[in-house]
């Protein structure tokens, strides 16, 4: 890889907090956790470079980016170190507001019980000034379960801005570096472990639902036409991962019969799909449960989900809050779902109803204030024409006692004889 190609540092930007207070608070700490998490894996690896991994390059250069079907862009399917791999642009949906792009396994049929332990880097690169280019490093452990590995690279914003470098006369490219490691299972199980941790990425104002997989036939796979991919090799050291997502060959309308589903049950269905691509095991835990299981659990996530995204904090009321809380206790005590991932949104939603009543007496308080703040402006007013009127008597006052002499009232007027 060109030494041109180097990673972005992450950075926070709190003003971007959407309509949705829980899901952009949730952003804001995932962002932090992040940044903290990936501190700590790039100083590990620094102490682990001492070894160098020999990666082929790929090339994948898309032109005519606008002409292409974007909910389905994926390059030919090229094989290094006699594995065929795939790079595949998350699908550009309605509310996506990044370009992501994953690496995925493109074998049709791979052997029962494989497993790939991979190093790789994903690079879009910057055609403007390579050092703006950004690079996403990951290890992990592909197998029937995880087929994929994806990030976010930019925000659409910039990829769509041709004066940021990344499409450029209608035409963008994108680069993997690729090391199949020969270490056992263990070792590199060991190596995984201890080198980079997987961060679950929670953005849900971001989230949008990936194409079906193509998968099949690599060979009847429709590609795009106007791409050029070349293969090279190079040296380089293993480092971090930032804000992936794994998914999984399995998609819901594999467990359930969306087409059998009511019209309540349809509604939740977008919703379920979004969180089943971000979080894998979902779909993967449900495998083997019975029909009417499945359909329990996925439509009682599904009103945990829609009573999240549709509800606003005002309506937490305490039987909206007692709704949610027996939902949410059945779906962690019996669905097998990891739900790890939700709780902190749904704790905070529980917590509207206190922040509720706390705010009726806040604004009950603030009321008052306000109602004496008036009156006591109405005083002051009063006060101080009243002043100006003392003023003015005082005045008439002074003048009238000038020369006046004071005699007792109760005195008798009398008169004199002589």
């Amino acid at each position: 890889m060109r030494k041109s190609l180097q990673k972005r540092t992450p950075t926070i930007n709190a003003g971007n907090v959407g309509d949705d207070p829980l899901r952009s608070f949730g952003q804001y700490l995932l962002q932090l956790l992040v940044i903290s998490s990936n501190l700590d894996v790039a100083t590990r690896m620094d102490n682990q470079r001492g070894a160098s991994i020999n990666f082929e390059t790929f090339k994948w250069k898309i032109e005519n980016f606008s002409k292409q079907n974007t909910k389905k862009l994926q390059s030919k399917a090229f094989r290094i170190r006699g594995y065929k791999w795939r790079i595949r642009l998350y699908p550009l949906m309605k509310n996506v507001e990044h370009f992501s792009l994953y690496l995925m396994v493109a074998d049709s049929l791979p052997p029962f019980g494989w497993n790939r332990n991979t190093y790789f880097k994903l690079a879009l690169v910057n055609q403007l000034d390579g050092h703006k280019s950004v690079v996403k490093e990951t290890q992990q452990k592909f197998n029937g379960g995880y087929r994929s590995w994806g990030s976010f690279f930019v925000n659409l914003s910039d990829f769509y801005d041709s004066k940021q470098g990344y499409l450029v006369n209608d035409t963008c490219i994108v680069e993997a570096l690729i090391c199949v490691s020969d270490l056992s299972n263990l070792e590199a199980n060991n190596y995984l472990n201890k080198s980079t941790p997987t961060i679950d990425s929670q953005l849900g104002d971001q989230i949008a639902r990936s194409s079906e997989s193509t998968q099949q036939d690599d060979d009847k796979e429709t590609e795009i036409s106007d791409e050029s991919e070349t293969l090279s090799s190079s040296t380089c050291g293993s480092s971090q991962t930032e804000g992936e997502v794994q998914s999984s060959d399995l998609t819901l309308k594999d467990l359930l019969d969306l087409g059998s589903l009511g019209k309540e049950e349809a509604i939740f269905v977008p919703l379920l799909e979004e969180a089943c691509m971000w979080h894998p095991s979902l779909i993967w835990s449900q495998r083997k449960s019975s029909r009417w299981f499945k359909l329990w659990v996925f439509s009682s996530l599904g009103q945990v989900l829609h009573l999240l995204k549709t509800s606003k904090v005002k309506d937490m009321n305490e039987d909206a809050c007692n709704h949610l809380q027996g939902l949410w206790e059945e779906l962690v005590k019996h669905s097998g779902f990891q739900l790890s991932w939700l709780e902190p949104y749904v704790q905070s939603a529980l917590g509207m109803k206190a922040h509720l009543e706390k705010a009726a007496e806040v604004n009950k308080l603030q009321d008052n204030v306000v109602t004496l703040e008036i009156k006591m402006k109405k005083l002051r007013r009063e006060l101080v024409a009243a002043e100006a009127e003392f003023e003015v008597a005082r005045k008439a006052l002074a003048e009238a006692r000038k020369g006046f002499i004071e005699l007792d009232l109760n005195a008798e007027l009398g008169y004199s004889m002589f």
